[in-house]
């Protein structure tokens, strides 16, 4: 069956992935119609990955010379929910779609209606991180680490879930192989999402897992952070060779995506926090 997949493209309306997890159909109560209410693998994925994310973490400051106690960490992760949401939307409506938001600024909260970016999830995850670090007294740096540690989880499940809705699909083959997304015309694409699910949250995690626990790399503040922005932004970088790109924007006048442009100074951000961690004292246990 697996060279068979290989061998054809494969109609993604054949595939057994919906874009809901389960769905309440509408039902009467006190006299009144409510529903039908669905639960979507999209949030799902969202939640399963800041409680994942938690979870690890959790297991992370217990190691000797943690930057934080757990009940520092329990509120960071409100902070870092509302980093992810309020600068993932945001990021969307400011590189990729400024003109439908300027015009209608209400759209904006159509959160269901998606629309994020990870750049802008991103500076709001760090943003997060260097604030709660302040107001709590201790090393946001430290934490970022532990943070980027475990973000490859919520990527891989988020990429998991825009195969599953059938969006952000990729660029046509060129060959019989590949797979027909609805609303992207007849031809064979990259099924980008899962590049994207194996190189930006599997491959990512790996590493970065092995470096936290078999390495002193956590005892050198911005080292697990450096290597985040370099891992995740050549992922990115290379994948988007494959993905379609956003169709508002296309490609620029540079010759490269929006997501392309915007990893480039994660990549360099990446080197800097690498070279600094190395040339550092690293911090005692």
């Amino acid at each position: 069956m697996l060279t068979e997949f290989f061998a054809a493209a494969v109609d993604f309306t054949t595939l057994p992935v919906r874009p809901q997890a389960f769905t309440i159909p509408a039902f009467s109560l006190a006299g009144s119609e409510w529903g039908p209410f669905a639960l979507r693998w999209y949030s799902l994925a969202y939640i399963t990955g800041i409680a994942g994310a938690w979870v690890l973490m959790t297991r992370m400051i217990r190691q000797p010379g943690a930057p934080l106690s757990q009940k520092q960490l329990d509120d960071y992760i409100t902070w870092a929910t509302l980093g992810v949401i309020g600068g993932g939307r945001l990021g969307y409506v400011l590189f990729y779609n400024p003109d439908k938001y300027m015009a209608d600024p209400m759209e904006i909260l159509r959160l269901w209606d998606g629309g994020m970016s990870f750049h802008g999830g991103c500076f709001g995850v760090v943003a997060a991180c260097f604030l709660h670090g302040w107001f709590s007294k201790y090393s946001g740096l430290r934490l970022l680490d532990l943070v980027a540690t475990v973000t490859p989880l919520g990527l891989g499940l988020g990429r998991l879930a825009n195969f599953v809705n059938g969006e952000l699909w990729g660029r046509p083959t060129g060959t019989d192989w590949g797979i027909i997304f609805p609303d992207a015309g007849p031809e064979p694409r990259h099924p980008s999402q899962l590049y994207e699910a194996g190189l930006e949250g599997g491959v990512l995690f790996l590493i970065l897992t092995l470096l936290f626990w078999f390495t002193p790399a956590r005892l050198r503040p911005g080292l697990l952070s450096g290597v985040f922005g370099i891992g995740y932004g050549l992922s990115r970088y290379i994948v988007e060779n494959y993905r379609e790109p956003d169709r508002q924007l296309g490609i620029l006048d540079s010759g490269l995506t929006m997501g392309q442009t915007l990893t480039l100074p994660l990549i360099a951000a990446g080197l800097l926090l690498l070279v600094l961690a190395l040339i550092r004292k690293p911090v005692s246990q």
